[in-house]
């Protein structure tokens, strides 16, 4: 495998060194980056402080989540699109964790549903409402119970209903099926440090890791399985990504020895050398790598950066070919991105993302400049829509699926009435659950005083869950503060 190595220094290109560069042929040399008027920002957030190299920040076509200081624990914004402008400092916030929030993911399945991973070393499943928070949100659906030190990483399976994933500083993944809150997969012998990052394949049937140890992993999680690893992929001391690519390749980024930034791509099955690395520069930022499957580009945020780098992976060298950069004054403290469904196509959107200041959120949007106002199909192949493809138990048992593709015709329009059913008969608690998926159906013909009692108790029933759990996680963080005090006292 020849592997291509060079300096990315676009300065260069701009001062046109002719002899060598050859321009190539792609409809998004010309991607052309806009951050959207003050008005259409969401202002006067306090975006949280915490030295955790997550983006912070989540959306979906209808909620946009921030991760927030927030005094005696951990909380995160909630705010539906449109409430642009100043966000009072009374909004109400999403808030059961006991201590920071450090990472946070929609469900890419339903729109009202958000994950959060804490330094209080739970994962919480949060249903947030119709029309977005009225009141602060302090008990969640469900709490994941199994990480002994804090949880940075919470990952979604791309095409399963109710599978999640959690990464802690406790080097273990766990692997959980939300429906019932059970831990189904745990993997905690095979990082012997901290894990970076946590990405799905396409069909998620792999993982790749990247770690501290400077090795990544391509894993069978259902095999508890370690498929190809690469050691010192990127030699510098600095935090790794790693990302699977639509065609089961993988793009990294990293550190050299000499701290320079590097970008990578390797073939999953030969780690051995990778098909090529580019040289960057000399920042501190990590750089966050976003993908996206339809076009093939991968746009990089380095935080503490201004700019937003962008690239098109294709199969001739040099494989990762570098497009243009996108830059601000203002540097970022994390970076939102909008999955494809929640773009505008009749403005040739192919990209946004929702870039964190100190006190502010802004939105940028990426389009491709065309004349027509026609539906560009070369720019919005069928992408990958709302629905799984299998439930969580079909998943577990071995199965795999292809995300179900949907077209962006004529847009994409999120269907109510399907989110609050998916909420309702998937996410419950274990226990309750059984009564709760046969009540619609035997209550169907059934008197409607009959039908409340029964909505009454299920209500009661996650509200005393709910309660037991708060209680239990009071009581363990007592008993290491009291730990803590003894030894101290010692």
């Amino acid at each position: 495998m020849v592997t291509q190595r060079f300096c990315f220094q676009p300065e260069c290109e701009e001062a046109g060194d002719m002899s060598r560069r050859v321009v190539r042929q792609s409809k998004f040399r010309h991607v052309f980056g806009q951050a959207v008027r003050n008005d259409q920002c969401y202002d006067d957030i306090r975006v949280s402080r915490v030295t955790w190299d997550s983006s912070f920040c989540a959306v979906n076509p209808k909620f946009v989540a921030i991760i927030i200081e927030a005094s005696g624990g951990g909380a995160f914004l909630v705010l539906p699109l449109h409430k642009t402008g100043r966000i009072d400092k009374v909004y109400p916030t999403v808030c059961g964790h006991t201590g920071p929030v450090l990472d946070i993911e929609w469900c890419p399945h339903n729109d009202h549903v958000i994950a959060s991973g804490s330094e209080d070393c739970t994962v919480m499943v949060w249903q947030i409402p119709e029309n977005g928070l009225e009141t602060p949100l302090s008990e969640p659906v469900v709490v994941l119970e199994g990480h002994s030190k804090r949880v940075g990483i919470v990952c979604w399976h791309p095409t399963t209903r109710n599978v999640l994933l959690s990464a802690g500083c406790d080097n273990q993944i766990i692997i959980w099926n939300v429906g019932t809150g059970e831990a189904m997969i745990n993997l905690d012998d095979m990082h012997p440090d901290v894990i970076f990052s946590v990405s799905w394949s396409r069909n998620g049937s792999l993982l790749c890791t990247a770690c501290k140890d400077k090795r990544v992993r391509v894993i069978d999680p259902r095999k508890k399985k370690i498929v190809a690893e690469k050691d010192k992929a990127h030699e510098g001391a600095r935090p790794m990504r790693a990302i699977f690519l639509a065609d089961g390749n993988i793009f990294t980024t990293g550190f050299s020895r000499m701290s320079e930034r590097q970008l990578a791509l390797w073939k999953s099955d030969n780690m051995d050398e990778p098909i090529c690395v580019q040289e960057m520069d000399t920042s501190n930022g990590v750089l966050l790598p976003f993908y996206d499957p339809d076009t093939n580009i991968v746009y990089l945020c380095g935080k503490g950066d201004s700019s937003i780098r962008y690239f098109e992976i294709t199969e001739e060298a040099p494989f990762v070919h570098y497009l243009n950069t996108f830059s601000t004054k203002e540097p970022q403290r994390g970076m939102g991105y909008m999955p494809k469904r929640g773009l505008d196509v009749n403005k040739c959107e192919i990209a946004r993302f929702y870039k964190l200041h100190e006190r502010k959120c802004e939105p940028i949007i990426m389009t491709v400049p065309r004349k027509s106002d026609l539906f560009q199909d070369d720019l919005y192949p069928d992408t990958a829509g709302p629905d799984p493809a299998l439930e969580a138990e079909e998943w577990f048992t071995g199965k795999n699926g292809g995300p179900i593709l949907i077209s962006l015709k004529d847009g994409y329009a999120s269907t109510k009435n399907r989110d609050l059913k998916v909420v309702k008969k998937n996410i419950l608690e274990s226990k309750p659950a059984p009564k709760a998926e046969h009540i619609p159906i035997v209550q169907k013909h059934a008197p409607q005083s009959s039908v409340k009692m029964e909505d009454k108790l299920e209500e009661v029933l996650r509200e005393f869950k709910s309660l037991r759990d708060r209680v239990i996680l009071q009581d363990r963080r007592i008993a290491r503060l009291e730990e803590q005090v003894s030894k101290v006292a010692m």
